[in-house]
């Protein structure tokens, strides 16, 4: 959410009232307990967690094992409690499916062509079958492929999609424009979302939906996709088998689109132009689509692993800082190292909410909410561990005042800002900048708004279920080291190391800056943890509704 007017106003009025009451023995014992929370202490933890042994943390396998293990070992060396009805395991019920010599190929007429897996388009299926495909399946260009009434868009205003497959592009129309009216200019909102637009082709009765890939408006090159669509596939295991999603799903290089349209008598960046305006209508292409793939089943349980530090005074209210311990596993499709070790992605994280856990062992009195440590599983397979959370909470959401989230921490050194994914939405914000003030720092909006981060992490599933939620990254501007420095580091790391072998942990990290981000976040949740007072989101944003539903739970009980 953009950080308007009257967010600004209300900011300012507040953040000072809250700072303030913060104040004195609170924030003695803030400090003398966030000295818990050191680089020697974080390091090994981060070290632990991305090891070779733990086989890239993937869902199912024997490094999955080795984690919960090691997770549930430090979680006891805290004296925390089981979460989960006396085991620190929630159980989540995961379908695994491989797909098998995956086909895609388009025709018109005589001509036609055959894609590639990998090198040209990556294809699977939801349906937990042991075959999905299409034939002869004509191709729609829809648009983003958005239905949104809010802000006057239907992307197959006019189309019956049954039996067809739509050809979708990638983020927000917004997104080219930078019209501030345009949904919501660069800020990518869930309609951008490539789950968003696969969810919405099934609901409008899709046979296939596909889409093309372009860099900039995904926000990560093709590489990171094949990396991603190259390994078995988790998904919920839900009774009817996820009979309702499209009998195929995937992306197709950019390249690719362009021959396709051209095979269509079409000009693709036409196309593209025509998208982004109001009114516009679904384009059929006179051209067919046939493909499918052959499934490997497997069915499996991931856990959760949750801990809790029981509240002294309301014990039944909680704060949540949550973190994915899982990553990419190995892959066999790469030569020398296979092993997707996830050191930055998320082994800082894990890392950081046991680091925060050490801090309020150390808090005395302890908090006054109980605080729950939740690493969750399956997070790059479409955020599955929270979405179960969510469906299947441990304890009451309407009575969790705030999640906290942590993926992956600066290993660059101390920043000068705070960067807020999703800025402008909660009064959390208001807590981090008093906590940012005393480190010298600021809050910015998240630089890559066009990304849509605040989507892809698992605090986004607390918040649809209404809780507010904080996600922070560190700000792109160092302390330390030339103009720029920080920023090129960033897009360094994600064009070389983002979900590929390379990204592993190294003893030259400058460590000081993730340190200083877990003492700003241990001091949010502190706050929130020893208050009475519910955090909310801001009027206008699109989660306060569903949390205003809940209000009459958290009224005080009448004596």
């Amino acid at each position: 959410m953009q950080f308007d007017r009257k967010v600004t106003i209300l900011f300012a009025a507040l953040a000072a009232t809250l700072v303030a009451g913060a104040g004195g023995a609170s924030d003695r014992n803030f400090k003398k307990s966030s000295a818990a929370i050191t680089e020697p202490g974080f390091r090994a933890l981060v070290q632990g967690i991305s090891a070779d042994e733990l086989e890239g943390r993937g869902p199912g396998t024997t490094g999955e094992q080795r984690t919960i293990q090691y997770l549930e070992q430090q979680f006891l060396d805290l004296g925390l409690q089981p979460a989960a009805g006396g085991s620190f395991r929630q159980d989540v019920s995961l379908v695994e499916i491989t797909a098998i010599d995956p086909t895609l190929s388009f025709t018109r007429g005589a001509g036609g062509m055959t894609l590639a897996f990998g090198d040209d388009m990556v294809i699977g299926t939801r349906r937990v079958r042991p075959e999905s495909s299409i034939k002869d399946s004509e191709v729609v260009f829809v648009g983003y492929g958005i239905v949104a009434p809010e802000f006057g868009w239907n992307d197959y205003a006019g189309v019956d999609m049954h039996g067809k497959t739509a050809l979708i592009l990638v983020n927000d129309p917004g997104f080219v424009t930078g019209d501030e009216t345009l949904f919501r200019g660069k800020a990518m909102t869930y309609h951008g979302r490539w789950t968003y637009k696969f969810e919405e082709a099934a609901r409008q009765g899709a046979a296939a939906a596909i889409i093309i890939h372009e860099t900039a408006p995904a926000a990560y090159d093709w590489q990171v996709v094949r990396n991603g669509w190259s390994r078995p596939q988790f998904y919920l295991d839900r009774p009817d088998g996820n009979a309702g999603s499209t009998a195929l799903e995937g992306w197709i290089t950019h390249d690719r689109a362009r021959q396709l349209m051209e095979m269509a008598g079409l000009d693709l960046e036409a196309m593209q132009a025509a998208a982004v305006q109001r009114g516009f209508r679904p384009v059929p292409l006179g051209v067919t689509a046939s493909g499918g793939v052959r499934n490997v089943i497997r069915r499996a349980k991931s856990p959760n692993v949750a801990a809790v530090m029981p509240g002294k005074d309301q014990p039944d209210e909680y704060v949540i800082y949550v973190a994915h311990w899982d990553h990419l596993g190995r892959s066999l499709a790469f030569s020398g190292d296979t092993i997707f070790n996830g050191a930055v992605d998320n082994a800082t994280g894990v890392a950081g909410i046991l680091t925060i856990a050490k801090a309020f062992h150390e808090m005395r009195p302890g908090p006054s909410r109980s605080v729950m440590f939740l690493a969750v599983t399956a997070e790059e397979s479409g955020l599955l561990g929270s979405e179960h959370y969510a469906e299947h909470p441990l304890v009451p959401l309407e009575k969790t005042a705030a999640v906290i989230n942590i993926d992956a921490l600066n290993p660059l050194g101390r920043a000068k800002d705070v960067e807020v994914i999703g800025f402008g939405a909660s009064e959390l914000e208001q807590l981090l900048a008093g906590a940012a003030k005393s480190q010298g720092r600021t809050l910015t909006p998240d630089r890559r708004s066009e990304a849509g981060y605040f989507y892809r992490s698992d605090h986004f599933n607390f918040a649809k279920a209404g809780v507010p939620a904080l996600y922070i990254k560190s700000g792109s501007t160092l302390r330390d080291g030339p103009p720029g420095a920080g920023l090129a580091s960033y897009d360094a790391y994600y064009a070389e190391r983002y979900h590929k072998p390379g990204d592993q942990y190294e003893a030259s990290w400058d460590v000081s800056g993730s340190i200083e981000d877990l003492k700003l976040l241990y001091v949010v949740g502190a706050r929130v943890a020893n208050q009475k007072s519910w955090p909310q989101w801001y009027e206008g944003n699109e989660f306060r509704a569903v949390r205003d539903a809940s209000a009459a739970s958290r009224l005080p009980e009448k004596k």
